[in-house]
């Protein structure tokens, strides 16, 4: 029982942060799991996957009160990301899973300071320039991120949100929010039912961990409407240095 109500409290503290700056649950709630139950990694990453799926629905039942998801937009990111997720999710068993943390690792460190050096970064919106080599650019950027997605899991959502700004234009509020939806619940989804074939789902840790994800995924979407821009940049930018130095080490 002390074993789910630290899962429970763990769940919910670390899906706040995530729903409110778009990614990093990962780097807590997954070691959690291996500590707390010393289960294999393949299944605690395919519980990991289910319950932040509930991260998703739990955001995205507060994001879509206010911002209207482009339908057209969705689909094409599902439909080039879904492909990746799946690639990874099956190749999880032959990736160095330790040199791949290092390098995901100092590649969101690397996009953490990128933000910081570029000033108004994120704070507002502007047109995204519709050409071939935007969108070649764009969709390679999001397949992979899918491959990492369903390979990795932790930090992901924090790599996706940074290409919705950068290839597409979106502000931070906006690009977390369809961030949430695609990878929280799409990507994750997919990963979820991919793993499930190849691991053994602890099904008795389901709950604590489901609850806090779904609790946590509306609450920090919350948090991030009543914010501006700029204040989820900031917090943005230190839950990427902490997740990526938590990677590496």
């Amino acid at each position: 029982m002390l074993e789910q109500i630290s899962l429970l409290l763990i769940s919910l503290i670390s899906n706040i942060f995530s729903a409110f700056s778009g990614g990093g649950a990962g780097v807590i709630q997954l070691p959690a799991i291996l500590l707390l139950f010393n289960i294999p990694f393949i299944d605690a990453l395919a519980i990991h996957k289910i319950a932040t799926v509930a991260l998703g629905i739990g955001a995205t039942s507060k994001f879509s009160k206010i911002i209207n998801f482009e339908k057209e937009l969705v689909s094409k990111l599902l439909l080039i990301g879904l492909p990746g997720v799946y690639i990874g999710a099956q190749m999880i068993s032959i990736i160095d899973d330790k040199i791949a943390r290092l390098l995901l690792g100092g590649l969101i460190i690397t996009i953490s300071l990128y933000s910081y050096k570029k000033k108004n970064y994120g704070e507002n919106e502007y047109k995204y320039p519709n050409t071939i080599i935007n969108n070649l650019i764009g969709y390679t950027l999001v397949f992979f991120t899918g491959f990492l997605n369903g390979s990795l899991s932790a930090g992901t959502g924090l790599v996706f949100t940074i290409i919705l700004i950068s290839c597409y234009g979106m502000n931070y509020r906006k690009a977390i929010a369809y961030t949430l939806i695609i990878v929280g619940i799409f990507y994750n989804a997919m990963g979820a039912i991919t793993l499930g074939l190849l691991a053994q789902i602890q099904w008795l840790l389901l709950p604590a961990l489901i609850i806090g994800s779904l609790m946590g995924g509306y609450l920090g979407a919350k948090i991030s409407l009543s914010k501006s821009n700029r204040t989820i940049k900031n917090f943005y930018q230190i839950i990427t240095i902490i997740v990526g130095i938590s990677l590496i080490l």
